[in-house]
């Protein structure tokens, strides 16, 4: 899953901004302390817990009880936020890379960073776009930062 996007310099380069989801947060200087490659063993257990229980309500339900509609919705909206929030916060990476103007006088460049959220990736490649077509550069300040 991935979005490419061509954007001109000021400067008259030619930019490619490519934005890559990743499926393991890269471990930074932030996390040396930290797990970063956990194991998925006590998801998979309290997944396996949560199954074994939502079986023995169902199956120790007494005959003549009614369950309303809006128990079911409000167990399945549970079920799926989740996944839908692990899905939308993954992590991004975003890569600006010219490879310098015709006649030399730039040389090809290479800025990259990680951005987490889906939503918040597009509005960081649509600010280094902007960046790069007003200053010839993605911004300092920002996510991305030059690699040599």
């Amino acid at each position: 899953m991935g979005m490419n996007r061509a954007v001109r310099g000021g400067d008259e380069r030619e930019w490619v901004i490519r934005a890559q989801m990743e499926w393991r947060r890269p471990a930074t200087v932030e996390d040396f302390e930290h797990d970063v490659a956990g194991s998925p063993v006590p998801g998979i257990a309290m997944l396996t817990v949560t199954l074994v229980l939502a079986l023995v309500l169902v199956l120790w339900l007494p005959d003549g009880v009614v369950v309303p509609p809006w128990v079911i919705y409000g167990l399945l909206l549970i079920i799926v936020f989740f996944p839908l929030r692990w899905v939308l916060n993954r992590p991004w990476k975003v890569v600006a890379e010219t490879e310098g103007d015709l006649v030399g006088e730039q040389p090809p460049e290479r800025w990259v960073g990680i951005v987490s959220g889906m939503f918040r990736v597009r509005r960081e490649v649509q600010d280094v776009a902007k960046s790069i077509q007003k200053h010839s550069l993605p911004d300092f300040d920002g996510p991305l930062h030059p690699v040599e």
